[in-house]
């Protein structure tokens, strides 16, 4: 070969490995050849949906998105299984307002990039396509898809759908509805194949999104992560085993870019662990048994009735990706921040959803909060407890009181105090892993 094709060759290999190694939108733990894809915040500059604002900060970021927090929690309180054969396509009502994190998919073939929110407590797919009413610029081409198929109603899928329109004899294309609070979509059940990083998942099913009505849709869709039927475990279930995990990334990262690994390949081995349980009542909710809470070294106490794991009620405590602060039931919720009180001594203020902020003159009296799973204790850093407001003048614990209206106790685990952390879901194996990691 010339020396001066070489030399060209060479530092074109060099200029794309360096470009590459130095994406900040890709995650240094992320793989593509080992089913490992990079987690963005769907406010992150890597993310496209990000919309600039000068005048806005990382703080207010998250304070709006707590601000829908009690939806998200009334949300996954109403998801009890009606029948055992039953699992909705669709999200539930208020979920559309809480995608926190998406990452980047491929639907058909050849396969068409789409940022989709994932969503540990849905099951379903779904994504807007070619020829969709009041849908965002990004849309997936069906009629491009060499892949791609309409659902019937005489498919078993079809039955899992909820909000149902088939004829009640013969057969035609497996439409369905979801409403919203201030949104709703109607799709057609697909099949077409998913392909996440090197993996292909053929004839996946997912909803084709055909009208939107209201804003709160992800634009480009939706990704379930659940232990559901159609959630993407029960899907892939050879390919994944029933395994995945998450590292979230601080959202004080000027990049937001974590990492999700699907499957059992290159998972930590020297994380603790806690039972994962399955709630019946819930089914495609992660469960896990909180069995109390220390603030510093005072073990908060706490009625048994309220940590609870009942499969009657749905009651117990979940890890979520979509609630972004930690909320406990009102009473327990109290007894944490009145002894974090005793300990900081104050003045206390509120800001948002936080009712206890502080002066940061008083932050390294601050308490560690500890929570108690069974067979391990997590102690949560405190960049995972505190928040500090955008001027830095205050300091907040980054825990709230879930709102009184649900059907039942459900404490949520949430993505700001899971962030730096390794989070793995064994199915198979009935476990929770918690390992620390730098995500960003």
């Amino acid at each position: 070969m010339d020396l001066t094709i070489l030399s060209i060759f060479l530092f074109s290999s060099l200029l794309l490995t360096t470009t590459k190694a130095l994406d900040p939108c890709v995650s240094p733990k992320s793989n593509p050849d080992h089913s490992d894809l990079s987690l963005i915040h769907i406010y992150g500059k890597c993310s496209p949906f990000n919309q600039p604002n000068p005048t806005s900060s990382w703080v207010n970021t998250v304070l709006n998105m707590a601000s829908k927090d009690p939806e998200r929690v009334t949300y996954l309180s109403s998801l009890v299984a009606q029948k055992a054969t039953s699992v909705p396509i669709g999200p539930g009502q208020q979920i559309v307002n809480v995608g926190n994190y998406v990452v980047r998919a491929k639907i058909g073939t050849p396969g068409q990039l789409m940022f989709m929110v994932l969503d540990t407590s849905s099951d379903a797919a779904w994504v807007p396509c070619s020829g969709c009413t009041g849908c965002s610029s990004t849309l997936f081409a069906p009629n491009t898809s060499s892949t791609f198929g309409s659902m019937d109603c005489s498919m078993p899928e079809c039955s899992q759908v909820s909000g149902l329109s088939c004829p009640t004899t013969g057969s035609a294309t497996c439409l369905f509805n979801r409403t919203y609070s201030d949104s709703s979509f109607a799709a057609t059940l697909s099949r077409d194949s998913l392909t996440l990083a090197a993996d292909v998942i053929p004839n996946y099913a997912f909803g084709c999104i055909n009208s939107v009505s209201g804003g709160s849709i992800p634009p480009q869709g939706l990704l379930g992560l659940g232990r559901g039927t159609m959630s993407l475990l029960s899907q892939s279930r050879s390919l994944y085993s029933g395994v995945f995990s998450y590292c979230l990334p601080s959202f004080k990262s000027y990049y937001f870019s974590g990492s999700l690994k699907l499957g059992p390949t290159g998972q930590p081995k020297s994380n603790r662990t806690t039972p994962l349980l399955r709630n019946p009542r819930r089914p495609s909710l992660y469960y896990v048994n909180l069995t109390g809470v220390n603030v510093g070294r005072v073990h908060i106490p706490i009625a048994p009735e309220l940590l609870a794991f009942d499969p009657n009620t749905g009651a117990g405590t979940i890890m979520d990706s979509g609630t972004v602060i930690t909320r406990f039931v009102t009473p327990i919720y109290n007894a944490i921040r009145d002894e974090f009180r005793n300990q900081v001594k104050g003045p206390f203020s509120s800001l948002g959803a936080f009712d206890t902020c502080f002066s940061p003159t008083n932050e390294d009296v601050a308490p560690a909060i500890t929570l108690r799973f069974s067979g391990m204790n997590l102690v949560l850093p405190a960049e995972n407890s505190l928040i500090h407001s955008s001027s830095g003048s205050l300091a907040c614990l980054a825990m709230a009181a879930a709102p009184n209206n649900v059907n039942s106790v459900l404490n949520v685990i949430a993505n700001l105090q899971q962030q730096n952390l390794r989070i793995l879901f064994d199915t198979v194996n009935s476990r929770v892993g918690i390992a620390r990691e730098l995500c960003n």
